[in-house]
């Protein structure tokens, strides 16, 4: 007997709740699927199903063996496609869901990178800023650590980082240096409108005091719900922003930015990677989310950061 054949029937049969269906389904004649049921039973020893000329029911091993059974063969269908994929030229499409802001500032370089190793992967992403995002549509979902991801997905760790009170070297010579938090009353201030999020007061945090909290009221000259344009509108010299560390990490080493206020930050920044719960990832997605998180590893390198790792 095979049995593993059997296996495969037995579950078939009750998937599709009956012998001629799930005969019709595999491409066996209903007698083979009947004789390869008879024959599980006949090595377990004990009935699975009941059957009648009207019905077919699991019985109660039967039901207890089938609860069993799919995982096993769950995870031998899993072990199967992984070597024939291994096996194969890596190739097809990696879709990725990303806010604007990773978009422009990670995903792009990354998979320009990963496109040099693996120049038959084609990538497809979306650029969406969604507190609710659809993440089950996508491979692979590169989302904030606010954003709502099922428990029942996976999850990788991206990013740990911070925002940070910067300006031009311009505006500061023009405006002064703001020498505490409360100065920010004195100086144009450019802030951050979250989706769905009421504009309250700022809050700073103290990395140095054990992440002191501290709330200003104070009135923003230009806000927006867009990273990149309060970034450009702070080297344009336009104010004062909080920004992403990593992000600004090269613009404060060229001296086209300057961070002011420090210790003091606006908030603590969570990147994760998210994909659907499956038993088997394609290598092409697996291949990609490593090159993103060793990506990830790379652009922090050589910031001093005060980040709590969970």
């Amino acid at each position: 007997m095979d049995r593993l054949q059997s296996m495969r029937v037995f579950q078939q049969v009750v998937e599709e709740g009956g012998f001629a269906a799930a005969a019709r389904k595999m491409g066996l004649a209903t007698a083979v699927v009947s004789r390869l049921v008879s024959d599980l039973e006949h090595h377990l020893g004990v009935r699975l199903l009941q059957r009648t000329t009207r019905s077919l029911s699991l019985t109660q091993a039967g039901e207890t063996y089938l609860e069993r059974l799919r995982g096993i063969l769950g995870e031998i269908e899993a072990a199967e496609a992984m070597v024939q994929d291994q096996d194969r030229d890596m190739s097809g499409t990696v879709r990725v869901l990303a806010p604007p802001v990773v978009a422009v500032h990670m995903l792009a370089q990354a998979v320009v990178g990963f496109q040099r190793a693996h120049p038959h992967v084609k990538v497809d992403v979306q650029v969406e800023d969604s507190p609710d995002p659809a993440v089950h549509e996508y491979d692979l979902a590169v989302l904030s650590g606010v954003a709502n991801i099922d428990p029942g997905f996976i999850v990788r760790p991206l990013v740990f980082s911070q925002s940070v009170f910067c300006a031009s070297p311009a505006y500061l010579a023009q405006y002064g240096e703001p020498a505490a938090p409360g100065d920010l009353a004195q100086h144009r201030l450019l802030r951050l409108r979250l989706p769905g999020v009421r504009p309250g007061p700022l809050q700073l945090l103290d990395p140095s005091h054990e992440d002191r909290v501290l709330e200003l009221e104070v009135a923003p000259v230009l806000t927006a719900n867009h990273t990149d344009t309060l970034l450009r509108a702070t080297l344009e010299g336009g104010g004062i922003s909080s920004q992403p560390i990593d992000l600004v990490a090269p613009l404060l080493k060229e001296g086209r930015l300057q961070r002011v206020l420090a210790p003091w930050i606006t908030a603590r920044i969570s990147l994760r990677a998210a994909m659907p719960s499956r038993k088997f990832m394609p290598s092409r997605t697996r291949a990609f989310l490593d090159y993103l998180m060793e990506h990830a590893r790379r652009t922090m390198e050589g910031l001093e950061l005060d980040v709590p790792q969970p």
